[in-house]
């Protein structure tokens, strides 16, 4: 049984998001305020978090961001606000996924499944792995058991966990057009309601990481359909 914190300081839409959750077998526990909240999602193991934005005494965006740094519990934002920018900025202090209010209590419980499989993936395939395998591309290697990104003096880049799956879906993918709807369905997950800007965003922000000054881009703009790397030997055809 997942056990699921809602943080919600509007006691109608905690108390119905509550009872849908037991209906759906979940064990769940509830909080109004911030800062308990930060505390129980820091003392505790829940498999996700759905958090609210505006709450009394600690905002949504630092607990996720402050819960990120220790841990790596999936978050679901619940918040009114639903432009580009608002949702960016979840992602980047931590959210796993975004869900804006009002909304249907179906979708909230396909999109919590969803990051629990995820969840559930990744462990799988972290299981699975008995020894550091390493990743090169151009200057880069990366050792994927550890999530590790260097150039070719060592020297570590440091990405965040979507930048780091931006990066790798591309090369997985390498030679060929990755769409901007495939990289959100991989890396924000099915139905995941993320508008396809943000993927651009995202790939601004890997570039200014990994992008050497003064030469071209490793990411390639295909217009209209989506990115791609390419080999240095495929370059040069």
């Amino acid at each position: 049984m997942a056990k699921i914190l809602i943080v919600e300081d509007e006691k109608n839409l905690a108390r119905f998001v509550e009872l849908e959750l037991k209906h759906e077998k979940y064990d769940t526990v509830v909080e109004s305020n911030g800062r308990k909240a930060l505390d129980l999602a820091l003392k505790e193991d829940f498999d996700a978090i759905l958090l609210d934005l505006m709450l009394p005494d600690l905002n949504g965006l630092e607990i996720a961001c402050r819960v990120r740094q220790v841990k790596s519990t999936p978050i679901i934002m619940m918040t009114a606000r639903d432009s580009v920018i608002d949702r960016v900025s979840g992602l980047d202090h931590g959210a796993d996924d975004y869900i804006v209010k009002p909304f249907a209590i179906e979708e909230l419980l396909a999109r919590l499944r969803a990051v629990l499989r995820r969840v559930k993936i990744e462990k799988d395939a972290s299981d699975d792995t008995v020894e550091k395998k390493v990743v090169k591309f151009k200057d880069l290697t990366i050792e994927t058991a550890n999530r590790i990104v260097r150039r070719g003096d060592g020297k570590a880049v440091d990405l965040t966990k979507r930048e780091y799956n931006l990066l790798m879906t591309l090369i997985k993918n390498k030679n060929n057009v990755v769409s901007r709807d495939q990289l959100l369905s991989k890396i924000w997950g099915p139905g995941s309601n993320i508008e396809t800007n943000v993927v651009e965003v995202y790939v601004r922000y890997l570039r200014n990481k990994i992008d050497i000054p003064g030469q071209q881009s490793y990411i390639k703009t295909v217009r209209g359909t989506g990115y791609m790397v390419r080999d240095e030997d495929d370059e040069k055809k």
